[in-house]
């Protein structure tokens, strides 16, 4: 995150952080909740058997925080364009249905999570972000072999 704030104060033209204080805030508190908690996906990637339970239950209670308190009814976190916060959950977006898939556990369902869902669909099309994203079919093969390797050393 510290990466995304030189970025903001470099380059004040292209702001991924608010003008007014408290949006401001409120961004650094989901970035922090996306670090503080994020693990928790990577836990239930490197895990098995009841440790990945485990882990997937803390994932779900992240998500559930995040649809109930974290969106609202904006298109993205800090309203109608991409920002911070944002920026903090776009592994969301793209790497959680690739590690889903390796890990034979799901996660983020549109019926479980309609807001939650529907950001992601909208963050995987901003130009910027679509334009950049890594292949699906490459990460399915990294991370499955990442997966083993996890797996082989517990």
């Amino acid at each position: 995150m510290v990466v995304l704030e030189y970025i903001d104060e470099t380059w004040p033209e292209h702001p991924v952080l608010p003008e007014d204080a408290q949006e401001r805030a409120t961004a650094r508190f989901w970035a922090k909740f996306a670090e503080d908690k994020g693990s928790c996906i990577w836990a239930m990637f490197r895990s098995s058997g009841e440790k990945v339970e485990k882990a997937k239950k803390e994932s779900l209670e992240m998500l559930r925080t995040i649809e109930e308190h974290g969106l609202g009814e904006k298109k993205f976190f800090g309203g109608d364009t991409i920002g911070f916060a944002d920026l903090a959950f776009g592994g969301i977006a793209h790497w959680l249905g690739v590690m889903e898939d390796v890990v034979g556990v799901k996660l983020l369902e549109a019926q479980s999570f309609p807001r939650l869902y529907e950001w992601t669909q909208n963050f995987k099309e901003v130009p910027v972000i679509k334009d950049n994203l890594p292949d699906p079919e490459k990460m399915l093969v990294f991370f499955k072999r990442l997966r083993e390797k996890f797996l082989a050393s517990a």
